[in-house]
């Protein structure tokens, strides 16, 4: 099997599009943004779209909206994105819409230590909703597991009819290695 060299934003943005995804939208945040790079590069080759939205919340939305049109739908972002889209997630988890969400986690909150990895946003994944209702998150460990486990967060989402996130982080995001 050919073995090629990918960081995890760029597995991910992969594994969406063997998984289906056709819409992305997102805001630029570091660590995610190549996530949305990869997209803008994969998606309008084959009749996707990849937006930037005017701030997380309406990428957030615009997802949704995509997800309702019939769309697989991703965004990707970090922990001050995920604070933004709580009130989009808790309607997503209500309403039953699919979604993957990919969180790569940092340190600190707003304009914190956007260089510096952390996973602490575990816990606000699980708990980010007004419903109090369960969610999925997967936490991939390297580049190979962003791959697979973007593919398996489609593929939950579609079945369970919910937000699934992929809580990657600043190191497995960035760092190169053989797939």
């Amino acid at each position: 099997m050919a073995r090629t060299f990918l960081d995890g934003n760029e597995a991910v943005a992969l594994g969406a599009m063997v998984a289906g995804c056709r819409f992305f939208a997102g805001y630029p945040i570091t660590p995610a943004t190549s996530i949305y790079q990869k997209m803008l590069e994969l998606l309008p080759p084959v009749g996707g779209i990849c937006m930037q939205g005017e701030d997380e919340i309406a990428s957030s939305g615009f997802c949704l909206g995509a997800s309702m049109a019939g769309l697989k739908a991703m965004t990707a972002t970090s922990g001050p994105g995920i604070s933004l889209y709580s009130e989009h997630l808790s309607l997503a988890i209500g309403a039953e819409i699919p979604l993957v969400v990919v969180d790569v986690q940092r340190l600190g909150p707003s304009t914190g230590s956007a260089t510096r990895g952390a996973d602490g946003d575990i816990g606000f994944l699980r708990f980010s909703n007004t419903g109090g209702l369960p969610v999925i998150v997967l936490a991939p460990e390297d580049a190979a597991d962003c791959y697979r486990l973007t593919i398996h967060a489609f593929n939950m989402a579609e079945r369970f009819r919910c937000p699934v996130f992929l809580a990657s982080n600043r190191e497995v995001a960035q760092t190169r290695e053989a797939v």
